[in-house]
């Protein structure tokens, strides 16, 4: 399962998001996207959102700190 968090360091919902994943062990990769401008592109094409949080995992699209949903996709 690939997991990807594209996040800002000032988002509260992005450390919760992080947080959250960190307890149940899910190992994933940020991209910051306050700074990382081609990421912020990714995120753009993949989700038509510029908010932050936005995970993906595998091929699904969560926005933002979505708890239930995020435990449905990674079978928590």
């Amino acid at each position: 399962m690939k997991v990807t968090v594209y996040s800002t360091p000032a988002c509260p919902f992005c450390k919760q998001a992080k947080q959250f994943l960190d307890e149940h062990g899910v190992e994933y990769s940020d991209h910051d996207v306050s700074s990382e401008i081609e990421q912020q592109h990714e995120m753009y094409e993949k989700s038509d959102q510029m908010g932050v949080p936005v995970i993906i995992i595998d091929d699904q699209v969560v926005i933002g700190f979505d708890m239930k949903k995020l435990k449905e996709l990674l079978k928590i």
